[in-house]
């Protein structure tokens, strides 16, 4: 596990760091707009509105099923957004992050596969105060 603040991360592939780097200006955008203080739904909704009108590929709160003993089973576990199949968002509006919410990240990423994770907490003065990367 490797948590980095927004530095890039030798041997993800370039095609997974642009799409982050598109998650990361659209989420900036929607702060910008939106500022603190709004619901989660909202900065979901929007974010969502934003990275598909970049022309990205998301699924708002998709299923992540958990393999226990070779099955794969619905725990009712969701993704706020997955985008282009390798980048996950967790949206948040909360007073501030906590190990609660990495735990929860990295989870995701370990369960879907996917490399490359994003927690954005919205109800902050400054969007990068709010913003952490995930790579495993």
């Amino acid at each position: 596990m490797n948590h980095e603040g927004h530095k890039e991360h030798k041997g993800l592939d370039a095609r997974i760091e642009a799409v982050g780097r598109q998650v990361i200006d659209a989420g900036l955008k929607v702060h910008r707009i939106l500022g603190p203080g709004l619901l989660e739904s909202a900065y979901e909704t929007c974010l969502a509105f934003e990275l598909e009108s970049r022309g990205l590929d998301i699924v708002r709160q998709s299923p992540l099923p958990v393999v226990y003993e070779g099955r794969r089973l619905d725990a009712g576990y969701r993704l706020d957004l997955l985008i282009e199949d390798c980048v996950i968002v967790e949206v948040k509006a909360v007073e501030a992050l906590s190990r609660l919410h990495e735990a929860q990240i990295i989870t995701y990423l370990r369960l879907s596969q996917l490399r490359l994770g994003y927690l954005m907490n919205f109800n902050v003065p400054m969007f990068r105060q709010g913003v952490r990367r995930f790579v495993l």
